[in-house]
């Protein structure tokens, strides 16, 4: 009894590897009496065939899969360091178009200010920077980097883009301050450029948004001014050399008295990207004294040449 119970308790503690010894012996053992002696090898390719075959279709199909998920490990690096390529390259030429919509941009810019540069060729004319502005998002007030050390004073007028910006208001040695036409304590005296007819542009809080200024005191009798009219800086402005492009009629009404039409005009200047800025170094009052000089020239030879006579 007690040594049945050793056998026992061996089966139970038999291990998979002693197991599989147990039968690589048994087959080797089975070959090895097949080819020395001449009994039938069939029982034993029988048995044989049973065991090892089974065995090894096992050890395939774990081979198998081992290699598969080796293959598809692979294969996911792979794609993780194609993945990481794409991602540097699309980074990069995100980099690239970005540098190229900015370099177009400075083009259009440059051009523009060239373009301007040509239109008022006769007024002298400082390039000045914006280096800061008033909060909000319209330069309305705004600070450049020239000053009187550039020739800059008080009264000079400012233009941008394709059309009137401004009047400087405070200077200094290397910096000065532009308040903008879309500001609303600002008055500018113009004129309709197809019929010399003078009004008043005005800067309007509640139009600043839409791009637009407001005009009024317009005297169109003969009712000639329509949307789409020029509207450039008066001969009689106080404070504004002639002829510089403030924008078009956009919207035009009669007024109650019948005499006068107000409405408003689309300033053809970008007043919620400006960058950089002509500002013009003669001011009004130096072209009215100039022109008074002139005019008292031009009386003393006359005078002059009565008294010769």
């Amino acid at each position: 009894m007690k040594n049945l119970k050793k056998k026992f308790h061996f089966r139970i503690n038999l291990k998979s590897k002693h197991l599989l010894a147990i039968m690589t012996i048994f087959c080797v053992s089975c070959i090895a009496a097949t080819f020395t002696s001449g009994i039938s090898t069939a029982p034993l390719q029988e048995t044989a065939g049973m065991i090892v075959v089974p065995f090894e279709k096992s050890i395939n199909r774990i081979g198998s899969w081992l290699l598969s998920i080796r293959a598809s490990f692979r294969e996911k690096q792979e794609l993780l360091a194609e993945n990481e390529e794409l991602k540097a390259e699309i980074d990069s030429l995100t980099t690239q178009n970005n540098k190229l919509i900015q370099d177009q941009t400075e083009l259009t810019r440059l051009k523009q200010l060239y373009n301007l540069d040509e239109e008022y060729s006769d007024y002298p004319k400082v390039a000045a920077k914006i280096i800061s502005k008033d909060p909000g998002n319209w330069y309305d007030t705004f600070m450049v980097n020239k000053g009187s050390n550039d020739g800059i004073r008080e009264g000079n007028n400012v233009i941008a883009g394709k059309g009137l910006v401004g009047i400087v208001t405070e200077v200094g040695p290397s910096w000065c301050t532009v308040r903008s036409i879309i500001d609303d304590s600002t008055n500018v005296s113009a004129m309709t450029v197809s019929t010399s007819d003078n009004c008043v542009v005005e800067g309007d809080l509640e139009l600043i948004d839409e791009g637009k200024l407001s005009f009024q005191q317009l005297y169109d009798q003969e009712n000639k001014i329509t949307v789409g009219e020029r509207i450039v800086t008066s001969n009689i402005s106080e404070n504004y050399m002639e002829g510089l492009f403030i924008g078009y009629v956009s919207e035009i009404h009669q007024d109650s008295n019948n005499l006068t039409k107000t409405g408003t005009i689309v300033t053809p200047v970008d007043f919620r990207h400006l960058r950089e800025v002509f500002i013009i170094t003669v001011n009004k009052q130096d072209a009215i004294a100039d022109q008074k000089g002139a005019a008292d020239q031009s009386g003393e030879n006359q005078e002059g040449g009565a008294d010769e006579e």
